[in-house]
């Protein structure tokens, strides 16, 4: 896999969104309440924010309304900045809105959402890149695989929250998050020094893992398929916590305790930071 290479995610949208609303449909008074590992958000918080995923993208990228503008952000951790600044704004104002409610404009907006992101030439540039991903211009095929990654791992805070997170970790939803999150690998390792043709083998585990492999060249790392020889270091993370890692739902200490490096700890330590969320 090289990481050039698309990964297509728009048919999954509408599975996804299925599930998420017969997940909601099933929620007690009290799970709605619930805390979860986003920080200051319990279960009916982060619901919240992936309807304002939805609206955001449908007034914006599809009916050119921006509405607030962040003003000149020259730096990535101003553009975090504004962003946190709009999602807190947004669930602060849906707490007065009923979960009933909330589960019907998420049902809606879902539709017209997945409508617009299946209209667009998945070659052609997106109106936004993948930063994390060290993209200045990304097409419209990774804008939308970002996308899913967004819906995929707040649907699985809910999940974590109210203990029915299996149902994300079959093999054709999880991988595509995990494939998607790792292309991150190549710009996180950019500070990473090491020999000419040093592999690193990335493994997740579990039924929607699978094996990455980052190859050094003489002036970077690149994603590629299969090394044609050892690795220099093999990281192994339990599938359950790949995706908090990630999106920095576990603590480093609790991630340290379960991933099992091999090989020069130096090339794998710093899977730990890794982050495929703007954050």
């Amino acid at each position: 896999m090289q990481a050039s290479n698309p990964i297509f995610t728009i048919d999954l949208f509408p599975l996804l969104d299925q599930k998420l609303i017969t997940l909601l449909h099933s929620l007690s008074a009290a799970d709605w309440e619930k805390p979860t590992i986003a920080s200051r958000w319990c279960v009916k918080d982060i619901a919240a924010h992936l309807l304002d995923g939805n609206l955001r993208t449908l007034s914006m990228l599809r009916d050119g309304y921006w509405g607030e503008s962040g003003g000149n952000l020259t730096s990535y951790s101003a553009l975090v900045e504004f962003l946190n600044g709009l999602n807190a704004d947004w669930v602060r104002a849906m707490r007065r809105v009923s979960p009933v409610v909330l589960i019907a404009l998420l049902e809606n907006s879902g539709q017209e959402y997945y409508q617009y992101l299946a209209s667009l030439d998945p070659f052609a540039p997106a109106t936004f890149s993948v930063a994390w991903a060290g993209e200045e211009t990304s097409a419209n095929w990774f804008h939308i695989a970002r996308e899913y990654t967004e819906k995929w791992h707040h649907q699985q805070q809910i999940r974590l929250a109210v203990g029915q997170e299996a149902e994300l970790y079959q093999q054709e939803l999880y991988f595509p998050y995990l494939d998607t999150s790792l292309r991150a690998l190549p710009f996180h390792y950019r500070g990473v020094e090491a020999p000419h043709d040093t592999i690193i083998q990335v493994h997740v585990t579990g039924e929607g893992g699978g094996d990455w492999f980052l190859h050094r060249t003489s002036n970077e790392w690149q994603l590629i398929m299969k090394p044609d020889k050892f690795p220099a270091c093999v990281v192994s993370i339990p599938g359950e916590i790949a995706w908090r890692i990630f999106t920095k739902g576990i603590s480093r200490q609790e991630a340290n305790s379960l991933v099992q490096i091999s090989g020069d700890p130096a090339l794998g330590l710093p899977i730990f930071d890794l982050l495929a969320v703007m954050a």
